[in-house]
């Protein structure tokens, strides 16, 4: 398919990836689920049939890098930068559709990303613009990038998605809606996210650390505050399933 996927990551490294993890998770911990959403992200990502797969790193490749990807540098401040430069870089070397995603939602699945790109690739639609349950977006999908639509759009906050999905709309593209994805930000979406994906590496790392004896105690009460959906399917933390 004529078109590119572009995942925009930070390399796991404890300290510096998915601090809103911690507390209750520790720091390593908090890095350990990164690398496995990352990974199951990743591996998603590189089933899709495009001409290209990119990674736009914060941090230093690993051997957690698959084969396949490109890797190019994140550019700029904060995060609006960051999207724009990765989107600009990545179309000036291949100027063919992008389809962008972090790697805080690893229950997406190569269909799920297909979809959002088909469109583009065929010009059927300028944008594909997935909202995140926060308020912000998981996917953001473009004919040609512009980095207009993406500067001073305010990132991390609760109209994050509104702000950006106006920008598209002013701009007078034609937009292809995605479903609503929960980004795992708080050990409650992690929880409710693994819910969704029981056979993820994802899912597999938290089954083991909420079952390790010397867990810390703010895992304890973990499920008792995830949101009812995650508790009816709570039963993959015994399972494994």
């Amino acid at each position: 398919m004529a078109g590119q996927v572009v995942v925009i990551a930070k390399a796991p490294v404890p300290g510096r990836v998915k601090t809103r993890l911690t507390p209750p998770f520790s720091p390593r911990q908090a890095a350990e689920l990164a690398a496995a959403a990352l990974a199951d992200t990743l591996e998603a990502a590189g089933r899709v049939p495009a001409a290209r797969h990119v990674i736009a790193l914060d941090g230093a490749p690993g051997r957690w890098l698959p084969a396949g990807f490109d890797v190019i540098r994140q550019q700029g401040h904060g995060l609006d930068q960051r999207i724009a430069a990765a989107l600009s870089e990545a179309y000036a070397r291949l100027p063919v559709p992008i389809v962008l995603i972090g790697m805080d939602t690893p229950q997406v699945t190569a269909q799920l990303l297909e979809s959002a790109m088909r469109p583009l690739a065929d010009n059927t639609a300028d944008a594909a613009f997935g909202p995140a349950g926060d308020g912000g977006f998981w996917l953001l999908g473009l004919r040609r990038p512009d980095p207009g639509l993406m500067l001073g759009v305010p990132m991390s906050a609760a109209d994050t998605g509104t702000v950006q999905l106006a920008r598209l709309a002013n701009a007078e593209l034609r937009v292809h809606h995605m479903p609503c994805r929960l980004d795992v930000d708080t050990a409650a979406d992690a929880a409710a996210v693994a819910g969704e994906i029981p056979h993820s590496r994802f899912a597999a790392t938290l089954r083991a650390m909420l079952a390790q004896p010397d867990r810390q105690p703010g895992l304890t009460t973990l499920l008792p505050g995830c949101p009812p959906a995650a508790l009816q399917r709570q039963a993959w933390l015994a399972s494994g399933s």
